[in-house]
């Protein structure tokens, strides 16, 4: 899998995606993912991504032409109009933006995402993007109904939650299937050595040996969780 990150800030991706579960999948060759600094797309001297808006208003508003520029080369497309850009930009990639406007990310988009086999997220920054940019893109996902000060940090949310379910980066791939909201709700409680801990004893199933039981306590704790801390899940299938 191809992941291509556009951003004015690329040193912020360099110490997180060089370590842990998203350095392995890069090392083993899985994914393979490159922070491109949309600057580099800018044609004037100051290296200018962002100008002030049309109409007036606080902030600054990321420019169309560098990123319209970057996609052209991620994508091999020819310098055309937008409209037959988007039309012969499916021989690209997945072309996402990270803003506030986006459809929530969840896990089955996750899921979902972690079967192309070339996504390119564009961040987004200052006041947001000039509206002509999201002409350019397949679709917008936002990772929560808060705003922050960048698109990196979704950026790498997003890029996490979709190595990890590419097959082969985690070490069992059968280790996906019981986790929280894999199956519409949260995962049953997990505990480790020692079986007592300064008076805290682990479920007594869970050291019975018997399989079928503990298969039982799990599927009954995990629904037992989601009604006490996220009922919400039983109503809603926005998870996409």
């Amino acid at each position: 899998m191809r992941i291509d990150i556009l951003t004015l800030f690329p040193k912020m991706f360099e110490n997180i995606l060089g370590e842990s579960m998203l350095k392995i999948a890069q090392d083993k060759g899985l994914v393979k993912i490159s922070v491109l600094d949309l600057r580099d797309w800018t044609n004037d001297a100051h290296r200018t991504a962002d100008d002030k808006p049309f109409g007036g208003g606080p902030g600054m508003v990321m420019k169309v032409e560098p990123v319209y520029r970057a996609l052209e080369d991620i994508c091999a497309t020819p310098r055309r109009s937008i409209s037959v850009y988007r039309r012969s930009r499916r021989r690209g990639g997945k072309v996402i933006l990270l803003t506030p406007q986006g459809k929530r990310f969840g896990q089955k988009a996750a899921k979902r995402l972690a079967e192309e086999k070339h996504i390119i997220l564009v961040c987004g920054h200052y006041e947001g993007f000039d509206e002509r940019i999201r002409e350019l893109a397949d679709e917008e996902v936002s990772i929560g109904d808060y705003i922050l000060t960048c698109g990196e940090l979704p950026a790498l949310v997003v890029v996490d939650a979709v190595t990890r379910l590419v097959p082969g980066v985690l070490g069992h791939d059968d280790s996906v299937k019981s986790e929280s909201f894999e199956n519409g709700l949260l995962e049953y409680p997990q505990y480790t050595r020692p079986a007592e801990f300064k008076g805290m004893k682990v479920p007594g199933v869970l050291l019975s040996g018997n399989h079928k039981k503990i298969e039982g306590w799990r599927a009954q704790e995990a629904l037992k969780r989601t009604l006490k801390r996220r009922p919400d899940l039983f109503d809603s299938a926005d998870d996409s």
